[in-house]
């Protein structure tokens, strides 16, 4: 494109990123890779910016500071149909969730530090100890380079906090049984979707809740860990072999009976959903993050 029209056309390159707080060499990458594209070009061929452009820069800005990666931003606002308001709308809406996961962070970090003071922390070595895992600290760094960020992780955390040395031994009881209880129904050819099969499937999920709020969408994205997994699939399958599938299966049965489509089911980031009313909401996360007594039970 070229300009003809007279100088005060747009604004150069320079004078936007001086406005915007960026670095020139940001906005020619953007216009590179068709994000934001300027307007015009003088008659000497150097970019300039019109008023809709800068509105545009400011759209990107925005977006990034919700988590949305370049092309993720540049899908959005090449939707067909939409509009400014639309795009406001969707940044308050993005906003708001990434300072609910803030404020979730901060209160987790917050019991922590109160608990440390209080010299009640339970340490690592400690939690290992109790779990008696052969869970390394190899998957706890994975697990937390994956999902450290979420709003989930931030409640398991402030929840382990807030835990004695009682607690992780009761937790670790209580899960003992509980897998005790699935094996044993498992041996003796209890089908997924039975009565007994669909109560231990609430009980596999109130046994998650014990690290964050866990909707049955979450509950069957969790159980399709333990066959795509090997370490997951090798623990259950310790007790009785093939536990790890019929587990699985028993999760997606009883997901059906309370409405809930196995194959559409999402993560929701909201760490507050307890029920299938907020199931496949949002797939903000993918899998999610798997809390402690997804597999072996060893905090993470």
């Amino acid at each position: 494109m070229t300009d003809t029209t007279g100088p005060g056309s747009g604004m150069t390159v320079g004078a936007l990123a001086s406005l915007m707080g960026l670095s020139v060499r940001t906005l020619h990458y953007w216009d590179e890779i068709g994000l934001v594209v300027p307007s015009r070009r003088s008659r000497a061929g150097y970019r300039l910016y019109s008023e809709e452009d800068a509105q545009r820069v400011q759209q990107v800005l925005v977006y990034r500071q919700t988590g949305l990666s370049l092309a993720e931003i540049g899908r959005v606002l090449a939707e067909p149909g939409s509009d400014a308001a639309a795009h406001l709308a969707r940044q308050r809406e993005l906003l708001e969730e990434r300072i609910c996961r803030m404020q979730a962070m901060v209160r987790a970090i917050d019991t922590m530090m109160g608990r440390r003071a209080m010299g009640q922390s339970l340490s690592a070595a400690e939690q290992a100890e109790i779990w008696d895992s052969d869970w390394g600290p190899s998957y706890a760094q994975e697990a937390e380079e994956r999902w450290g960020g979420t709003q989930d992780w931030a409640e398991a955390a402030r929840r382990q906090a807030r835990m004695s040395k009682p607690d992780w031994i009761r937790a670790h009881e209580e899960t003992e049984d509980l897998e005790a209880d699935l094996a044993q129904a498992f041996v003796q050819g209890v089908e997924p979707g039975s009565r007994r099969a669909n109560e231990l499937a609430e009980h596999h999920r109130a046994d998650l809740n014990r690290w964050f709020e866990v909707s049955v969408a979450k509950q069957v994205l969790i159980a399709r860990r333990y066959t795509s997994d090997e370490r997951f699939a090798r623990h259950y399958d310790r007790r009785a072999v093939g536990l790890a599938a019929w587990l699985r299966a028993v999760v997606e049965v009883g997901a059906r009976a309370q409405g809930v489509d196995p194959a559409a089911a999402r993560w929701d980031s909201g760490a507050s959903v307890g029920g299938p009313s907020g199931d496949g909401a949002r797939a903000d996360h993918g899998d999610g993050p798997l809390p402690p007594s997804a597999g072996r039970q060893r905090p993470i």
